[in-house]
């Protein structure tokens, strides 16, 4: 591969937490130099314009519904939509058809994502087999095969027992436990935050006691072994303290958060459109504005998509029984760029780090994660000023369940560098 110069960027620096003005020389799939002028011939040259040059996103959850479900999404769906969005990594989530039970369906994902050759794929195999919460399923091996993390996501594991045996286990080969913090005899048949805002909508609720039964429990559980848990899609304010207690006291636990918890509230469901069902339920606005907070702060490590497609037909059922997710892989680095950065909610470092860096850091993906020499050429250009229509049309999603469908909105990315590979858009 010859050598690709790419000139006139502004790279989002976050080891030193800001924003240069640089030139950037790849070959090979690395980044040889990132220096503020490099002069060089015979090399090709891409101009950034004085667009951000910003470090390949990394989403440490998300539902790429194969196999099983490929009518709603696939592999090779879910991987251009992340390309598209700036992601050249993710996490894809146990709870296919059949579930990432066992090695072979781990080996079948790894091999998929490679065919397609997109985003990189990394399976989260589960914690228990079939996901039914009583018997661990073989981690260990599953971690050979490729498995990055494990969970059984869509489910708590109910039984104390058989998480501290996963925390216990994944020890032994640096394996991520990721829990879907939900005591679903709490919330079973709820569809919304239980509040008198969503009392009054006549909706069935599932209490933010339910995710801090879960949370609590799992922290003293990973107190016990010493293992490492990452806490999915935290939504609400007073687990917050909880997670920033585990931390002080020196655990190894993790929290990410999602985009739809940081932007939307329960005050969006008053026209009881099923775009908005998610679990956990979108929760208060005084939760919204914790989150950003905890996130800011880094008591809240990531934010992590939860990218949850379904057809058209399924989410367009009546609110009680469609089913929960909206999709975020082309879409969320821009969203938030205007909902948070152009706000002055918090600055493009703080969430280049959190959407890149921390991920990279926490996974352990050597490489990724910044935009310097050594690294592997693993980025993407963002025009701050072009506009973008979030129609059929832009989404690359086989899934289109979103709530800001057909809305506008500037910012686009308008080309991803994967290991030296360019996408344009």
């Amino acid at each position: 591969m010859s050598k690709i110069l790419f000139k006139n960027c502004k790279v989002v620096d976050t080891s030193n937490e800001k924003i240069v003005k640089s030139d950037v020389l790849i070959e090979d799939g690395v980044i040889l130099d990132a220096l503020p002028s490099i002069d060089l011939k015979d090399v090709e040259i891409i101009d950034c314009n004085g667009n951000f040059l910003i470090p390949g996103l990394v989403d440490m959850h998300a539902h790429l519904r194969e196999p099983g479900d490929e009518y709603k999404e696939d592999i090779r769906t879910g991987t251009m939509a992340a390309i598209h969005g700036g992601y050249v990594a993710l996490v894809s989530m146990p709870n296919t058809n059949p579930p990432c039970d066992n090695r072979s369906v781990v080996e079948y994902i790894l091999r998929r994502s490679k065919e397609e050759g997109n985003a990189d794929v990394f399976p989260c195999g589960t914690i228990t087999k079939r996901r039914q919460g009583e018997e661990l399923a073989e981690l260990a091996d599953m971690a050979e095969g490729g498995a990055i993390a494990f969970s059984d996501d869509g489910s708590w594991v109910q039984s104390s027992g058989v998480m501290r045996r996963a925390l216990e286990y994944s020890k032994f080969f640096g394996g991520i436990i990721i829990s879907h913090p939900e005591d679903r005899t709490l919330t079973v048949r709820g569809v919304a935050n239980e509040s008198p805002f969503t009392i009054k909508l006549g909706l069935r609720g599932m209490p933010e006691e339910a995710e801090t039964i879960a949370i609590f429990r799992d922290i003293e559980l990973a107190r016990l072994t010493k293992g490492r848990l990452h806490i999915a899609h935290v939504s609400s304010k007073g687990n917050i303290e909880l997670i920033k207690l585990a931390k002080a006291s020196g655990l190894n636990v993790t929290a990410e958060v999602t985009p739809h918890h940081l932007i939307f509230d329960e005050e969006s469901l008053s026209n009881y459109d099923p775009v908005y069902k998610v679990n956990p339920p979108l929760r208060t606005r005084d939760d919204r504005h914790a989150l950003l907070e905890a996130l800011k702060d880094g008591v809240i490590d990531i934010i992590a998509t939860d990218h949850a497609p379904h057809a058209d037909f399924e989410k367009m059922d009546e609110f009680n029984s469609a089913p929960f997710g909206m999709i975020w892989l082309d879409l969320a680095f821009v969203v938030l760029y205007n909902e948070l950065v152009v706000s002055g909610g918090m600055d493009l470092v703080r969430l280049t780090k959190v959407m890149s860096t921390r991920p990279a850091e926490l996974l352990k993906l050597e490489g990724l994660g910044a935009i310097e020499k050594g690294y592997k050429a693993s980025f993407f250009a963002f025009n701050p000023e072009a506009e973008i229509t979030i129609n059929r049309e832009f989404i690359k999603s086989r899934a289109f369940n979103t709530p800001l469908y057909n809305s506008s909105m500037r910012g686009k990315v308008e080309w991803t560098v994967k290991d030296g590979k360019i996408y344009r858009f």
